[in-house]
C-alpha cells in the first residue's frame, strides 16, 4: 500500500517561525507558529523552532508524529544566506523524508507570486530586494543594520537620532521633530542620547520610524528629507529589478503600504499586489523540488 506523502512549508525569522502543512493534492492540513529561526542568531533555537513548528502543523492535522517520515519540507530560513549558515543548517538531522534549504527572500519571492518566478521588495525592520527569473536568484539589499537595510524601520529610527543629535549641536534647526524624538526617547541631552542607544538593535531604532513618517506627512523638513533619502534608494532598487525582467515585482512588510505611495507614478505602475503568504511560497518550492518523490 502507498503511503500518504505530505508537502511542508516553513518561514523561519528572526522572531518567529511558521508552518504549513499540505496533502499532495494540495489541501491545507494544518499550521504551526514557533520562535525564532535564524541560524546565523542562534543554530540550536533555530533547528528546535522549525521541529516545534512541523509538529503543531501535524498535530492540528491530526497526524502522528511518524508522519514526518513522509513529509517533503522546504525551509526558507533567515541567515542562511550567508554560506557558513546555509552549512550549518544542512547539515541538521531533520524527521523529513526530504528537506530544501533556502532563503526566506526566496519563499517569500515564490510566495507573493503564487508559486511563479517574480520579484519583491521588502521594506520592514530592515529592507531588501530578491528577484527569480528564469532560474536566477539576484538579491540586492538586505545586508543588515547598520550596514544596510536603508529605508526599513531600524534606519529611518536611526536618521532620526542622529538628526537630532545634529540639531543639538546647532547643525540643524531644533523643531517640533527634534523634540518629539528627546520626548519619546526620555532625554535632555546629546549625552543621555548616546548612553540610551549605546546598546540599541534594530527593532529599538524602528520604535522611532512611525514618528518620522508622522512629522514628514506634516512636512517637516528634517523627517521630509529622511523619507526623501530613502524614497530614492527604494526606487533605485526597483528600477533595478525592472532591469531584471521580473514578471511581476511586489513590495511586502509592513512599511511597504507607506513606501509604495512616495514612489514615483511611473515606478508604482509596475507594482503587483501579493498573492500568497512566504509559507505558502515554500510549499509550492517543495512541490517543485520534491514532486517526483
Amino acid at each position: 500500500m502507498i503511503q500518504q506523502q505530505y508537502f511542508l512549508g516553513i518561514d523561519g525569522g528572526g522572531t518567529k517561525c511558521k508552518a504549513r502543512l499540505e496533502s499532495l493534492n494540495g489541501e491545507l492540513l494544518g499550521e504551526g507558529l514557533s520562535g525564532p529561526s535564524n541560524p546565523a542568531q542562534s543554530a540550536e533555537t533555530a533547528y528546535n523552532s522549525v521541529n516545534a513548528a512541523a509538529m503543531q502543523a501535524l498535530k492540528e492535522a491530526g497526524l502522528p508524529a511518524d508522519a514526518l517520515s513522509r513529509v517533503h519540507a522546504c525551509l526558507g530560513l533567515a541567515g542562511v544566506n550567508i554560506p557558513a549558515y546555509r552549512e550549518v543548517a544542512e547539515k541538521w538531522q531533520l524527521p523529513f523524508a526530504s528537506t530544501m534549504i533556502t532563503t526566506d527572500l526566496h519563499i517569500a519571492c515564490t510566495g507573493a507570486h503564487g508559486g511563479s518566478e517574480g520579484a519583491i521588495l521588502i521594506t520592514g525592520t530592515g529592507s531588501s530586494a530578491f528577484a527569480s527569473v528564469n532560474e536566477v536568484h539576484t538579491c540586492i539589499g538586505g545586508h543588515g543594520f547598520p550596514l544596510g537595510d536603508k529605508a526599513g524601520g531600524a534606519w529611518l529610527g536611526w536618521r532620526a537620532i542622529s538628526h537630532t543629535l545634529e540639531a543639538m549641536d546647532a547643525l540643524q534647526p531644533v523643531c517640533d521633530f527634534t523634540e518629539a524624538v528627546c520626548q519619546q526617547l526620555n532625554v535632555i541631552t546629546p549625552e543621555d542620547i548616546v548612553a540610551k542607544a549605546l546598546h540599541y538593535r534594530s527593532g529599538d531604532y524602528a520604535a522611532l520610524a512611525p514618528l518620522v513618517l508622522d512629522f514628514a506627512k506634516q512636512n517637516n523638513a528634517g523627517a521630509q528629507a529622511i523619507v526623501n533619502e530613502g524614497t530614492v534608494y527604494l526606487t533605485k532598487m526597483l528600477t533595478r529589478l525592472q532591469a531584471l525582467d521580473a514578471r511581476r515585482i511586489t513590495m511586502i512588510g509592513g512599511l511597504a503600504s507607506y513606501w509604495s505611495s512616495q514612489i514615483p507614478d511611473t515606478i508604482q505602475q509596475l507594482l503587483s499586489p501579493a498573492l500568497c503568504s512566504p509559507e505558502y511560497g515554500a510549499v509550492s518550492l517543495a512541490r517543485q523540488a520534491f514532486k517526483e518523490a
